[in-house]
């Protein structure tokens, strides 16, 4: 499952996982005009993980899921 929400200067995507929450906390990532902000909640360490991205990175994610193991560079 997962919910979007606009907020003042972000989008804000959530994705619940319904099958073990108390292992493993929702993703939450935020979309701004200059980047791209991955939260999840580390229950062992009791503290947020973040990974920030530009939008080139998250584009060159998105390009990489569907790809078999090799070195690539996107065409911009």
């Amino acid at each position: 499952m997962f919910t979007i929400e606009d907020e003042f200067s972000v989008t804000k995507i959530t994705l619940v996982d319904d099958t073990d929450p108390e292992e493993q906390a929702d993703v939450v990532i935020e979309i701004g005009a200059e980047s791209v902000v991955i939260r999840q909640f580390n229950i062992e360490a009791n503290l947020p993980d973040e990974i920030t991205l530009t939008h080139a990175q998250l584009e060159d994610l998105k390009a990489a899921i569907n790809l078999p193991a090799g070195a690539y560079t996107r065409a911009k």
